[in-house]
């Protein structure tokens, strides 16, 4: 025998104690992910039959040797499907992995990079473009309506681009607001409105690819001083290399008003008032006022992309135009948006240039909303609308809400352009730079007209706002990637500086005639141009963070994971004695189905994590840690026995260098879990989130001051938010095609505000005869967020009139008898889906609802009531339903108005069918055909006898939130949308 020794990538054996010599081959390459071309860490690379194996490093790269060419290799990757390739004559093999059908959302998006879902220890859910809510869409936050435990969803109006509110695991703060912060393509967005409505409608939501929330704190502590209230991270669509794509797509939509508030017909009116002992008046006309103001309206929507590339260029681009009609007449937003990005690689793909611009003009036009909604509820409806020559009639009593479509109207315009450019370098092996240089910028104008009218005695007025906001952001980092067999690392360190700078300005006229000339065109045709009236006004102020971050996530084996982020943020809003804050967070991650012991289990993936970490609120006034002077002529004095006294300067606010960021510690124990290949997977987390160093607007201790307010942290006063979360997904395919998910989340939490200094702190503003100086809602010691404070309603005296809970026993009703008696924020959000699909058909369901809630119904408490309906003013029959009421019965605030506003909502139906374009014999021309209808707010279970019980005016005093109030709420929608899309 011939007896050889070799070495790598040769290697020696030994056969029945003898020497042999056998050459290997050596294949080398690159895995990535399918999708988006990402390199695949930690892949596993193994020889079929044989011992040979190998793992990609950070870059996806391997290097095997294998026997021969008719050797195997099985590539692997956890969430992913496997490949077998035959080697052949190669020397290379590059492999693209799929993920897996049975686990969507794959990639996770987080702060700075991304991870495998699988491999992330903090809460985080993700959601793909498929698994948007479908309908009628004007911000991102409705695609995730219901999708997300732990996550509140609230479209408190129904006006178009009306603002979502959206909650992560319960409110936090008194002052400073409980909105997550925004991240768009890595660019965290400010959260000041530059014109009305939502400051995210300028997204076209037919560009996003994806959205991320990030919950808790181990996730959210990268974003250190605004992660307090969560993250959102929306990703838009990019272009695929080796592609080519052009789609199409196009809907028209149908809304009528969803449900009318129940006041009393004509006939019963007619009925009713007399029953008061009050003289009909009775104009012989049978008017239904809420249809008069409303209409069915359409909504048109007109989308176009394309992407595509080659092997180092990829590219996207899209416009939009969407004209939505509100339910209310006159009431209108048009919104035109352009998006591009491109991804381009050079020097042998060291050097990575990305780059994304979004440019919007949203058109927003309304008549006086609340001052309409009044008039339609409360009017006559033995009015007639019009005389007979066609005209409105002006009514006696209320106003003929006709007269404000035709004279009062706001218009206001923004532009908005944001973009970024991020070119990424690899320096070495594993060590990538970033640059992230992005600005926001956009301008409104928003235009006040009340025109001549013979209904009002007010002057003819234009007021003009114009508002800036522009947003830039520098940021630098690195990171690293390791890995082998056994351990992987990463870690990230980076720099981040951000300037937001906001200006208002704004103008009026008074006096004008109704001409050929529409005011807002040229303000000259005012007659009166006075300063006394028309004095210009506005402001400006800059806020700039300056942060330093980073992240090191390590894994053993691909079992044990551990991550942990740090922030320092450095705000102009704190004072020079804490001018920066520091985050940290730690999270922890075991894959138990990934032991031995669990291999041949029905667990096909069992994740335990655990997380800690303490993230910062900003969200509050700029400056507020200065002094703040007024000069005042009535603050002045004589200099001279006799002249006019020249102003004052006094103080109006104390300064306060000591003010630091809120802070919110949050803990969160969580289990991913998924049996039957994948099939069934859920999620269950428990977490308590304590928000302290509450930052108030408070009276000076001591008595003379010379300042009637200062602001500061409230030593000891926290706010607790804790709760369980479940979600719960089953996905099956059977073998004739067809396919179907189920699936839900709920979540249970409780808040709670403790140790204040303050017996009450006030909020929820009321106004009107009789209302004067109450309030609605109060943050109070052991109640939480949102509670109502008010007097207990126990029904009706000998007398008629109502009679309330006498706390103290004093026989007196003050403000020192109210009482808790509920809160706004729900105790369980819950949402539940299904889909199918089979041949061509496809059918999802939404379902959302809470439960545990209250609402106040203040819209009843002023509006509603037999005094007014002896002023022949329409009512409700709930109003007048105890014959021995008085009319001359108080309407205080009290638990009268109070209402549950639990509810279940049919979110949204849709059933679509896409054509097989193979079969028609139009495939070269069309790839996809697809025709869909969608069903929006089919319909709402509720007790509440409301518009709709989803609901928030913002009635805040001095800043302090108000929750869950319905004063005039603008009505919800049904809505039916037909849709085509095609692809070329």
């Amino acid at each position: 025998m011939i007896c050889c020794c070799f070495f790598s990538p040769e290697r020696t054996f030994a056969m029945n104690g003898t020497a042999s010599i056998i050459k290997l081959k050596t294949i080398t390459g690159t895995i990535v992910d399918a999708q988006d071309g990402m390199p695949l860490p930690g892949a596993g690379v193994s020889v079929k039959g044989g011992t040979q194996s190998a793992t990609t490093d950070a870059n996806g790269a391997y290097t095997i040797a294998v026997p021969d060419d008719n050797a195997v290799l099985v590539i692997s990757y956890v969430g992913y499907v496997s490949q077998e390739i035959l080697v052949g004559n190669r020397t290379k093999i590059n492999v693209s992995l799929k993920a897996n059908a049975t686990d969507l959302s794959q990639v996770v998006v987080m702060g700075y990079g991304s991870q495998n879902k699988k491999d992330v220890t903090g809460a985080v859910k993700s959601l793909k473009s498929e698994d948007f809510n479908k309908g009628i869409i004007n911000s991102p936050q409705q695609l995730l309506q219901g999708k997300v435990s732990g996550v509140n969803v609230t479209s408190a109006s129904g006006e178009p681009g009306s603002v979502t509110g959206v909650v992560i695991r319960g409110a936090g703060g008194v002052r400073s607001g409980s909105s997550p912060l925004y991240v768009i393509d890595g660019l965290p967005l400010d959260n000041s409105n530059t014109g009305n409505g939502d400051p995210l409608t300028f997204i076209n939501p037919q560009d996003i690819e994806s959205i991320d929330v990030l919950k808790d704190a181990s996730a959210t502590a990268i974003y250190g001083s605004r992660g307090a209230n969560g993250v959102i991270i929306v990703t838009t669509k990019k272009g695929k290399a080796g592609t080519s794509t052009l789609n199409v797509a196009t809907s028209l939509g149908v809304s009528k008003l969803a449900r009318a508030i129940p006041v009393l017909t004509a006939d019963e009116f007619r009925v009713e008032v007399p029953k008061t002992g009050a003289v009909l008046d009775d104009k012989g006309g049978n008017t239904d006022w809420q249809k008069e103001a409303m209409r069915t309206a359409l909504t048109q929507n007109y989308n176009l992309n394309l992407g595509g590339g080659a092997d180092k260029l990829a590219y996207f681009a899209s416009i939009g135009a969407q004209k939505q009609e509100g339910i209310i007449k006159k009431n209108d937003l048009n919104r035109y948006s352009g998006r591009f990005n491109v991804t381009q690689k050079f020097l042998e793909d060291r050097l990575i240039l990305d780059m994304n611009v979004n440019v919007a003009n949203t058109k927003q036009t309304r008549p006086p909303i609340g001052t309409i909604l009044a008039n339609i509820l409360s009017n006559n409806p033995t009015y007639p609308t019009k005389d007979a020559n066609g005209n409105p009639i002006a009514s006696l009593i209320v106003p003929n809400p006709s007269f404000y479509f035709d004279f009062e109207k706001e218009t206001t315009v923004t532009n908005r352009v944001i973009g970024n450019v991020s070119p990424s370098l690899r320096l070495i092996k594993g060590l990538v730079y970033k640059a992230n240089l992005g600005i926001d910028n956009s301008t409104a104008t928003r235009d006040a007209l009340n025109m001549p009218n013979p209904i009002t005695t007010r002057e003819s007025r234009l007021e003009t706002f114009n508002n800036i906001n522009k947003n830039t952001l520098i940021e630098n980092y690195l990171t690293y990637n390791w890995a082998n067999t056994k351990h992987n690392i990463s870690a990230l360190a980076g720099h981040s500086y951000q300037r937001i700078f906001i200006q208002q300005r704004n103008t009026s006229i008074n006096r004008f005639v109704n001409g050929g000339i529409d005011p807002i065109y040229n303000p000259g045709v005012g007659q009166d141009l006075t300063l006394a009236n028309n004095r210009p006004g506005g402001f400006a102020f800059i806020n700039e963070l300056q942060s330093f971050f980073g992240r090191v996530t390590y894994q053993f084996n691909n079992k044990y994971l551990f991550t942990a982020n740090f922030r320092a943020d450095g705000s102009s809003k704190f004072g020079a004695n804490n001018k920066y804050g520091y985050f940290p967070s730690f999270s922890a991650g075991w894959k138990i189905s990934e032991e031995e012991f669990m291999k041949n289990s029905i667990f096909s993936n069992l994740k335990l994590r655990a997380g800690y970490g303490v993230t910062g609120n900003q969200e509050i006034p700029p400056k507020i840690t200065q002094a703040l002077f007024s000069s005042l002529a009535a603050s002045g004095y004589p200099l001279y026995p006799t002249g006019a006294y020249p102003a004052g300067t006094t103080y109006t606010r104390l300064a306060n260098p000591d003010i630091q960021w809120e802070t919110s510690k949050q803990t969160d124990i969580g289990l991913d879990f998924g049996l039957f290949k994948g099939a069934l997977t859920g999620t269950i987390d428990v977490f308590r989130k304590v928000s302290g160093n509450i930052l108030l607007q408070v009276i000076p201790a001591d008595p003379i001051q010379p300042a009637p307010e200062v602001w500061g942290n409230v030593e000891d006063m926290t706010v607790t938010n804790k709760g369980i979360e479940f979600e719960l997904d089953y996905r099956h395919q059977s073998d004739n095609g067809f396919t179907y998910n189920i699936g839900g989340n709920i979540t249970y939490s409780k808040n709670k505000v403790e140790n204040s200094p303050y017996t009450v702190i006030s909020a929820g503003s009321v106004g009107g005869s009789g209302l004067t100086g109450q309030t609605i809602n109060g943050y109070v010691n052991n109640q939480p967020i949102g509670t109502f404070f008010m007097r207990e309603y126990l029904g009706l005296g000998p007398t008629g009139l109502s009679i309330y809970r006498d706390l103290d026993g004093d026989n007196l009703i003050t403000d020192k008898d109210r009482v808790s008696a509920g809160t706004a924020l729900p105790t369980t959000v819950y949402s539940f889906y299904a889909s199918a699909a089979y041949k061509g058909f496809d059918l999802s369901v939404n379902f959302n609802g809470v439960a545990g809630n209250k609402v106040y119904d203040y819209t009843h408490n002023q509006s509603f009531s037999k005094l007014n309906l002896s002023r022949n003013l329409n009512t409700t029959r709930e109003a007048i339903a105890d014959a021995a009421e008085s009319i001359n019965n108080n309407n205080f605030v009290s638990t009268r108005y109070l209402k549950s506003g639990a509810f279940l909502r049919l979110n949204n139906v849709a059933l679509g069918y896409s054509l097989n374009t193979k079969d028609l014999g139009i495939n070269k021309w069309f790839s996809t055909i697809r025709l869909s209808v969608t069903a929006q707010n089919l319909f709402v279970i509720t007790d509440y006898p409301g518009y709709d019980p989803e609901v928030n005016i913002d009635r805040s005093i001095g800043g302090v939130s108000s929750y869950g109030i319905d004063y005039l709420s603008y009505p919800k929608a049904k809505s039916f949308i037909f849709g085509l899309n095609f692809s070329f």
